[in-house]
Formats: structure tokens, sequence, C-alpha cells
């Protein structure tokens, strides 16, 4: 069966050195991967098949992981990774969504088979996709496991990107540019909404002419009127008005690595306000992309943003960015280093970030991000958009 790899299978090995031994660092013998990102991550496995429970289960002592997922997707499993056949184990369909038996017993009876049911087990016990459920039923399974957490530890390995994953990237911001003009030309007094969002989500997939884009972890972020006073808001079926502002949040996705970019746009006469947050966010924006260099700390970064705002009057009271690249839904971020007081994280060469430095108010607000690359001396910004208020 012909594979389709998107890295050389030596990068995943690496992939999966340091994951081991970030394991051998904490006393874990076997971590149970469940986050989809994590497990594409380590394998690249590619399925939309997380709505039921699958894993990848790495064994400290073993060279390649093991794929756990229903049998109906055991050949995108064939398709989309590196393991071998012997590593890619099926569970039957009666274990879908039963009240009976849940797929958690069949990982238990794979590490029995494979004597690893009296190991150190960690999991990654606050993934999206990992419920109760799953925790209870593995304990329940491997009574003689001593279990651990095992949140994030995929995460951290994969905060800092080889140079595939870069370029991965920045054929992503490609896409987002190209995502964002069509935004701005769609969003219009009289068009309604969902019709501008259509056309967001074609320019999304379509990529270039190049290559194809993929589907975003989050959907088009596209509030306006008084709906852009909080940032997850999208689309209504609405026409847009005269004097509405409008936040746009996009991305572009490339073999599953995205690129956020977020710009604030009027239609008409800008109120006042809106003008002077936008040019505060600006600022800030800039002056932080200017300072950031290897060695930083994340809140030393933050700490240049709330600086240059701080003539202002205007306050934010969230993170300013985050690490992100690879993901599928809900989120593009790595839910690792964070650009906020007290995040210690040391900036290292091809760490990505999302700095999303955004003020909402009660009535309004207004949005402008960039995602960046820390280089050997600085930064790379992935996009090349108009980092201003967008008017129309």
């Amino acid at each position: 069966m012909g594979k389709t790899l998107y890295f050389e299978i030596q990068e995943y090995k690496e992939r999966l050195r340091k994951t081991k031994q970030s394991m051998n660092e904490k006393g874990i013998e076997v971590l149970i991967v469940t986050d989809p990102a994590n497990m594409n991550y380590l394998t690249g496995f590619d399925g939309w098949s997380f709505y039921v429970h699958q894993c990848i289960i790495a064994l400290v002592d073993q060279d390649e992981p093991i794929w756990v997922g229903r049998g109906q997707d055991a050949n995108a499993a064939r398709l989309t990774t590196w393991l071998s056949e012997e590593n890619i184990k099926p569970y039957t369909d009666d274990y879908v969504q039963s009240l009976i038996k849940h797929p958690m017993d069949f990982v238990s009876d794979v590490l029995k088979e494979r004597g690893y049911d009296k190991k150190i087990i960690a999991t990654e016990m606050d993934a999206y996709y990992y419920t109760a459920k799953c925790q209870e039923r593995l304990v329940l399974g491997l009574p003689n496991a001593v279990f651990k957490d095992g949140t994030n530890i995929v995460n951290w390995v994969k905060i800092i990107k080889s140079d595939t994953e870069v370029e991965y990237i920045r054929k992503a911001a490609r896409i987002a540019e190209k995502a964002m003009e069509t935004a701005y030309n769609s969003v219009d007094e009289g068009v309604r909404q969902c019709d501008a969002a259509a056309n967001v989500y074609h320019a999304q997939i379509s990529g270039t002419e190049e290559y194809g884009g993929d589907y975003t972890a989050i959907v088009p972020l596209m509030p306006s009127g008084i709906r852009t006073s909080t940032p997850h808001l999208s689309w209504t079926d609405e026409p847009y008005k005269n004097g509405d502002t409008v936040i746009l949040e996009l991305a572009g996705c490339y073999r599953r690595y995205h690129c956020p970019l977020s710009r604030t746009m009027i239609i008409g006469e800008a109120p006042q306000k809106v003008r002077d947050l936008a040019a505060v966010v600006a600022e800030g924006l800039t002056n932080a992309l200017n300072n950031v260099k290897p060695g930083m700390t994340c809140e030393e970064v933050e700490r240049v943003w709330a600086n240059s705002i701080a003539k202002s009057g205007f306050i934010k009271d969230s993170r300013i960015g985050y690490s992100m690249g690879l993901n599928y839904p809900p989120d593009w971020g790595e839910h690792t280093a964070s650009l906020r007081p007290g995040d210690k994280t040391v900036l290292q060469p091809n760490m990505t970030f999302h700095m999303i430095p955004g003020i909402w108010l009660d009535e309004c607000g207004v949005d402008i991000s960039e995602s960046f690359r820390v280089t050997k001396n600085g930064c790379e910004t992935f996009t090349n958009y108009p980092r201003r208020l967008l008017e129309k």
C-alpha cells in the first residue's frame, strides 16, 4: 500500500527519540498519546477520526510506537504513517460508542499482550479528545500499572520546528495572505456575513496555484459591529452595515501547519476610538516584534508590548501570543509557551508564535496580529500584509 509521508522517516524517528528522552527524564515507561496533532507529529497519522477514541502508544524501549484506532481507520494509518504492520492495532466496531466495551479496554489488552501492563504509564489527561471515561477504563484494565500525567510532553518537543516544518508554515502564510485579501474584498455594506465567510473558506482550501490548502483548526472568526467586543464570535447571516467594525482572524493551513493572521477593518467612516485603538495595537505589536530575539523570555516580550501601550490608557489583561503550528480542531495553538507575565520560557531559534495583542472594549475591539519565527538574531514574520486598520 502506497504511503504518503510529509517528512523523512528519520525526522519522525528523531521526534520519537526526543519524546522518549523526555519520558525517561520524567520516569515514564509508556506514553499514551491521544492529541491528534501529537499523533500526527510522531507518526504522520492524518485522518478525521478523532471523534472516536484512538491513540499512539510510545514505549520507552521500543523503536516504533503503536497506533490503536477504529478498524475502518486502520488503512489511514497504513497510508499516512511510517509504522510497520505489526504496530497498527485496529479494534472492532463493537467498541465504538458502546455502553459495554470501551476502546481503552482494547488499549489495555494491547499493553498486556506486549508485557507493559505493570509499567509506569502516562496519559495526556488534559487533551481535548481524552475523556474521564478513558482514564477510568485504563485504570480499571491495568490494575498493576502506575499512572502519571503526560499532558504536553510531546507538545514541548514540537515547540522547536525543523526547517521543513518552517517551510510548511511559510506556505500556509501565502494562503493566509490570500484569505485575508479575499476577506477584505468580500466584506462590504449590504453583503451577507455568511457569504463573505464562504469566500474566505474557498480561498483557504483552494490555496495557491502551486499548492492547495487544508482545513484550519479554527473557523474564520469574523465578528462585526458590537460583536467585535469579544474575540471568539464569527459570522451571522446578517448583512454588513455602513460604520461596522469587522474583526478578521483567519489562517492558512498547509499539511496541518498553520499561519494565523488577524486584521480589523471598518466599512465606511471609522469611529475615532477605533482608529486610536488600532494605532495603539499596531504600534505595540511592531515594537514587540522588533525586540524579539533568542534568549529572551516570553514574559520579556510581553513587557515590551505592555510598556508600549502604557501611555495610551488602554489595558489588555490577557496574553498577547502563544506557540503555534501543527494542529487539528479546535485550536492551532500548541498549549505550551504563552507571551504573558510569568512565562519564563526562553525563546530559541525556530520556535513559532502567533502574536495577537487584541484589545476588546465594551462596545468594540481591534485585533491585529502576526505569526513569527524566532531566528538567530531576531524574528521572521511569516506574512506580508498591511499592519494597520483596514478601511473600505
